[in-house]
């Protein structure tokens, strides 16, 4: 399969196309965090526009009279490329770009390309490229090629008839099977990694929830560690896992995970399960939301709804609220939330409001449920003590001259470590 043809100059300029066919509401929301991904992906912003359609267009999506509009207007605004909000078939997207000679290419490929830019670990990078051949396989004969090596996009040459074309299929079906058998050793020797990981007696969350709400920074901030940190959208791809010891000593795995954005395909989950994966095998869940964001609760939906179809709502989960401070008077939807949920809080990550509250929370959640055991410990038997500190919480812890006396919640593993100082 040959590699495009680069043009002197990257594509710079987009102009962004949401249609819809019912909720306008909700097709601005969605137009608004297209716009922040393609800012991500490095494109500069010519213009925008809604259009509503009573039906889709088998052959524009949109109709024929606004596709003229949108080009003339593009055109003015000298664009490089048309992007739409909707994923368009690989006929519609050869069809617009014929007809508009522009690049055209929509919310999926946006979604790839920064994925492609941001990806680090061996597996997420097999990820991608997987997804990225199999969503250039039906669009082989498009007059420009996806967003390929260089930030922005290229464009390809038109295609050399059908016998290249029929080589080019046969390379990319080859390479699509062959990155799957690697995807596969890959993944089998992160399984091996987890196993081991989970066989320490060691507690694990993850920190999930929707894009640019402030997970890096939480994981930052409960952890002291240098985790990367954007204000852009995906900053994070590969799962980033670091020892977090909490209020009382006891010490826990926390992970951050990549964002979920709405209408994500569930071909692009399947395809970036490893860092969502996390989710499934935590001990509880941080489901981080930006309590600033005017459509909060749509947010939280979208969040709550991958949850469920990752089948990962079967463990305690904490509601957090960040950016508090940002927050105006109407707390209507961050109280709605709240009382939906045993167990939220409300923090800033940038102003450290809350953080250790947020620690003494997740201390209490992950023990809540394991009794109240008393010991008497030897007064010289420190070792004990710590060893009650790292793997449970002590709930009192009184000295006299012959003895500790400590009342604790401990997994059932660690009870019979102490079990002759039990009283």
């Amino acid at each position: 399969m040959k590699e495009p043809t680069e043009l002197q100059e990257p594509l710079q300029r987009a102009y962004l196309i949401s249609a819809y066919t019912r909720e306008k509401r909700e097709a601005e929301a969605s137009l608004q965090e297209l716009t922040e991904l393609v800012k991500t992906m490095g494109m500069e912003i010519a213009g925008s526009q809604l259009v509503s359609v009573n039906q889709i267009n088998p052959k524009y999506y949109i109709g024929s009279g606004k596709v003229e509009e949108i080009l003339q207007e593009a055109l003015d605004l000298e664009t490089d490329c048309l992007i739409f909000d909707q994923d368009l078939s690989p006929r519609q997207q050869r069809n617009l770009e014929r007809h508009t000679d522009l690049c055209v290419i929509d919310r999926r490929e946006v979604i790839l390309q920064i994925f492609a830019d941001r990806a680090s670990t061996r597996e997420a990078v097999l990820q991608v490229n997987l997804a990225r051949l199999e969503y250039s396989l039906p669009r082989l004969t498009r007059a420009w090629t996806h967003l390929s090596r260089q930030r922005g996009g290229t464009r390809g040459t038109r295609g050399e008839g059908e016998k290249q074309l029929e080589v080019d299929r046969r390379i990319a079906v080859k390479r699509i099977s062959k990155t799957k058998e690697e995807l596969a050793k890959v993944k089998s020797h992160r399984s091996v990694q987890r196993k081991q990981r989970r066989s320490l007696p060691v507690p694990t969350g993850a920190i999930v929830g929707y894009t640019n709400a402030g997970k890096s920074s939480l994981l930052n901030a409960l952890t002291h560690a240098d985790v990367l940190v954007e204000n852009k959208l995906f900053a994070t791809l590969d799962p980033t896992t670091r020892r977090v010891v909490l209020p009382g000593g006891s010490e826990i795995l926390l992970t951050d995970t990549v964002g979920f954005i709405r209408d994500l395909p569930h071909d692009l989950i399947e395809s970036f399960s490893s860092t969502l994966e996390e989710s499934l095998y935590s001990d509880f869940l941080l489901v981080i939301i930006d309590a600033s964001d005017p459509y909060l609760e749509t947010h939280y939906t979208t969040t709550m709804q991958v949850l469920h179809d990752l089948n990962a709502l079967d463990r305690p989960v904490i509601i957090v609220f960040n950016k508090i401070d940002l927050c105006g008077d109407d707390l209507t939807h961050l109280n709605s939330i709240k009382s939906r949920h045993k167990h939220s809080i409300a923090v800033s990550v940038r102003e450290g409001i809350h953080i250790e509250q947020l620690s003494v929370l997740i201390e209490h959640v992950l023990y809540e449920n394991y009794a109240e055991k008393s010991y008497c410990l030897p007064a010289d038997r420190y070792d004990l003590l710590q060893y009650l500190r790292k793997h449970g919480r002590i709930l009192s812890e009184n000295y006299d001259q012959n003895c500790i006396m400590i009342i604790a919640q401990l997994p059932p593993q660690f009870l019979p470590h102490l079990q002759k100082y039990s009283v």
